[in-house]
């Protein structure tokens, strides 16, 4: 069986050899530490948590639950290693960061199919198949080979994304569907602010609570006008939001027949409509204060958040228009991409890309035609959303519920839709994994 040549050893990396291997592929993966270092990794371990200890909630009925259940039964190594290490977290899967990295690195050096060469590979290899799993900090020289093969216009270097919410979640009695003179489709969600509302929430925008970027982040986010986090260019004034991404002009709200003080929109994330992000407000609060401070929005009182706001260093491509749901790159299947490369945001979610990318690719080396994980799955889902040639300004995004289709019956209590959706998800992988067994 030709060896497969898979590019990082993070957890996506470590993921994909491992499915490989599994399968009997001879794997050689190929990590740059300790040769080399990123801006923010210290370990040389394999498999190293940089931002948090944390993989997220354990509960079925929430998104990361589910997503860590589908996980488990496509043999995931992270979460057989995460189940070793784990420290006591609540209702949360952490972790011992050291212990974690160790065994991660224990496990796939033990395994007699997985070649591991500590070296920076600085050109994507010529011959196929290989998986890059490089990371949000893809180091620049193999960034320039991506950029030459994929496009440069097709590379993101810096995430910088607004909030999106769910759009059953909303308040619909508050907001209202339209365009600045009404130009258009009324495709817009308007959430239109008195003064006094808007007052209460500039006050909480600027005194709210904020993650510090690391020092190579903020040189680009300072000098970007086009990136600056909202909470900063509200301090610039008190009306200069007001005169930015919440200007009025051109909206008049139907319950009043004027226009608002103030006047915040989302806009359509997918082609469903199940997702809208709110325009304009890259942010960079703690996610506990984006909910606190975004829900005085006026219809966003009860929103659910199928993603906050983040403004980070993160290497990403516009997947989209250069993957298939099976991470291949379409211009040339042999080669393809695992991680927050792709455009997955989290450890789970960047795991999960590496075990399909791994299970597809074995099945092809296999002779067979690899199938997209059911859409009904998180992992189906994500690849669908990675995939989607209808996305419109492309970011990345993590497991969330308001990605998966919705259940043919109504349920309106929450836990209860939840649960059939989380029951609906597991029996659809079941099948996916048995069409894809190792």
């Amino acid at each position: 069986m030709k060896q497969v040549m898979v590019i990082g050893g993070g957890l996506a990396g470590c993921e994909a050899a491992w499915a490989l291997a599994n399968s009997g592929i001879p794997v050689l993966l190929k990590e740059m530490k300790p040769q080399r270092y990123s801006p923010a990794h210290k370990n040389p371990g394999l498999g190293e948590l940089v931002c948090s200890n944390s993989l997220k909630a354990t509960r079925l009925i929430s998104a990361a639950g589910l997503l860590k259940e589908e996980m488990r039964l496509m043999g995931s190594l992270v979460l057989a290693c995460a189940g070793e290490t784990a420290v006591s977290a609540g209702g949360a899967l952490a972790v011992d960061r050291e212990k974690f990295s160790a065994l991660m690195t224990e496990k796939i050096m033990a395994h007699p199919l997985i070649t591991v060469e500590r070296e920076e590979v600085t050109e994507l290899p010529a011959e196929d198949p290989v998986i890059v799993a490089t990371g949000p900090l893809t180091s620049q020289a193999l960034s320039d080979a991506i950029g030459k093969l994929c496009g440069e216009r097709y590379l993101s270097f810096y995430d910088a994304s607004a909030p999106i919410v769910t759009y059953e979640s909303l308040d619909h009695e508050k907001t209202f569907f339209a365009t600045r003179y009404e130009r258009g489709d009324a495709d817009y969600i308007n959430c239109p602010f008195t003064q006094e509302e808007y007052e209460r929430f500039y006050e909480a925008l600027i005194t709210a609570k904020t993650v510090e970027l690391k020092p190579f982040e903020w040189e680009y986010f300072k000098v970007y006008e086009g990136c600056m986090p909202i909470e900063v260019m509200a301090k610039r004034g008190k009306d200069t939001i007001r005169f930015g991404p919440m200007r009025p002009v051109g909206i008049k709200d139907p319950r009043t027949g004027k226009r608002p003080w103030a006047n915040l929109q989302l806009r359509r994330e997918n082609n469903e409509g199940t997702l809208y992000n709110i325009v304009g407000f890259q942010t960079n609060l703690l996610f506990p204060e984006q909910k606190r401070v975004f829900s005085m929005i006026p219809g966003l009182e009860h929103a659910e958040f199928a993603r906050y706001g983040v403004m980070h260093r993160n290497t990403f491509l516009d997947s989209p228009r250069l993957l298939d749901g099976t991470f291949r790159l379409k211009e040339r299947p042999g080669l393809r991409f695992a991680g927050q490369i792709t455009g997955v945001e989290g450890y789970i979610e960047s795991a999960v890309s590496g075990i399909v990318a791994g299970r597809s690719l074995a099945v092809e080396l296999r002779g067979g035609q690899a199938p997209v994980p059911p859409a009904e799955t998180m992992t189906g889902a994500l690849c669908r959303y990675i995939s989607n040639p209808g996305v419109v300004d492309f970011q990345p995004m993590g497991s969330n519920m308001g990605i998966l289709p919705a259940l043919p019956e109504h349920i309106r209590s929450k836990e209860q839709r939840y649960q059939a959706l989380a029951q609906r998800a597991l029996e659809q992988m079941k099948e996916y994994c048995e069409q894809t067994a190792l």
